[in-house]
């Protein structure tokens, strides 16, 4: 693990990159969806994308505390450069956890430069945390696999990236593949419309004939289960650490905007209404934090799972207030708290909704059963 020193400077230089790079632009990337190619540059050259993978292979390996920090301070900057950050890290990982040597090669020094923005296509329009539901199919050939179906909210497909793609290899069988998305018969949709982190690009990808080697196969034609729980152990870590970052950015646009926003003639923040709601805002931010940061350095998934419910959960409640402290104005697109709260709706949703977090976690109290 990381000594405390080590994680602060991470954090630092995370934080430093945000305010810098990433702030000045976060109403503009919002209002024309899109993130600027030249501050994904910039995060791949101060090593961003590679915070997971072994220092013999180009990255900072750093530990899971070290990652959340980093993310979380990119968070408080941008949420979608943080979650696209964060997508990329943990792909990469994978990449050496489970790919062949010849898929590492090709893929993984574009992917710690940001040079390639991979994605994930595991959902369906019947499927989504139902895997056993996917219909998506992948056939044995001759020299490889050959790929059909259908993907629903891809991240970052327009990217043209390796996508990572879940799909059935046998009856009660499923797989990850590695698929780039230039292939012949892949067919990215144009992007859908989101309330929040509207600087995502989402498709829906289609497989048509997609022919893919062999060595595509990331593990057993069954470890599809596997690899995603690999990815989901450090995902939800990666979610967690967004929402914390989004609950602290929401909290410090309300405390400024009550020590300066005037009332009866005196500061909103000498009223105790908004004292009330202030304190609030900023026990819970912290509760969530230190429990992700516990949660980080334990590795438990129970633990992981309890720290992506609460800081979403946290991160929705922060930013909703927040809007109420800016009243009016935190209705309007030109202050900063709206386009938080739209954002904060995600990390509900994403990487495990809260209810089937909870299923889990009640879940785990038994399996000793």
């Amino acid at each position: 693990m990381q000594a405390a020193e080590q994680i602060q400077e991470i954090r630092t230089l995370a934080r430093e990159f945000a305010e810098a790079e990433l702030r000045p632009h976060v109403e503009w990337w919002d209002r024309e969806r899109k993130i600027d190619p030249a501050a994904i540059a910039q995060l791949g050259e101060l090593g961003f994308f590679g915070m997971l993978l072994p220092e013999s292979h180009g990255g900072m390996e750093f530990d899971l505390p070290t990652f959340a920090a980093a993310i979380e301070e990119l968070a408080w900057g941008e949420p979608g450069v943080a979650l696209l950050v964060a997508n990329n890290a943990v792909l990469a990982r994978l990449l050496i956890d489970f790919a062949a040597d010849a898929q590492r090669e090709h893929w993984l020094e574009r992917l710690n430069q940001g040079a390639t923005i991979a994605c994930v296509a595991i959902a369906e329009e019947a499927a989504g945390s139902d895997i056993s539901a996917i219909q998506t199919s992948a056939s044995r050939t001759g020299e490889g696999w050959v790929l059909n179906g259908e993907k629903k909210w891809v991240s970052h497909a327009s990217h043209r990236g390796p996508a990572f793609v879940l799909a059935r290899t046998g009856e009660n069988r499923r797989g990850i593949f590695l698929v780039p998305l230039e292939l012949p018969g892949v067919e990215v949709s144009d992007r859908v419309e989101t309330l929040g982190f509207r600087n995502v690009d989402i498709a829906t990808v289609t497989f048509r004939n997609v022919r893919v080697a062999a060595d595509s196969l990331l593990g057993a034609p069954d470890a599809g289960r596997v690899v995603l729980a690999a990815r989901s152990h450090l995902m939800r870590v990666a979610a967690a650490a967004v929402a914390v970052g989004i609950a602290r950015a929401a909290f410090g646009h309300a405390v400024a905007y009550a020590d300066m926003r005037q009332q009866f003639g005196r500061p909103l923040r000498t009223f105790e209404g908004i004292q009330f709601k202030l304190a609030d805002m900023s026990a819970r931010t912290a509760a969530a934090r230190a429990l992700l940061e516990e949660a980080a350095a334990s590795r438990d998934d129970q633990q992981i799972a309890q720290a992506k419910l609460v800081a979403g959960e946290v991160a929705m409640w922060v930013t909703t207030q927040a809007v109420q402290v800016f009243g009016g104005y935190g209705y309007m697109r030109d202050y900063p708290v709206e386009k938080l709260m739209r954002d904060a709706k995600a990390m509900d949703l994403i990487e495990g909704a809260s209810e089937l977090l909870r299923v889990e976690i009640a879940e785990a109290l038994y399996a000793h059963e």
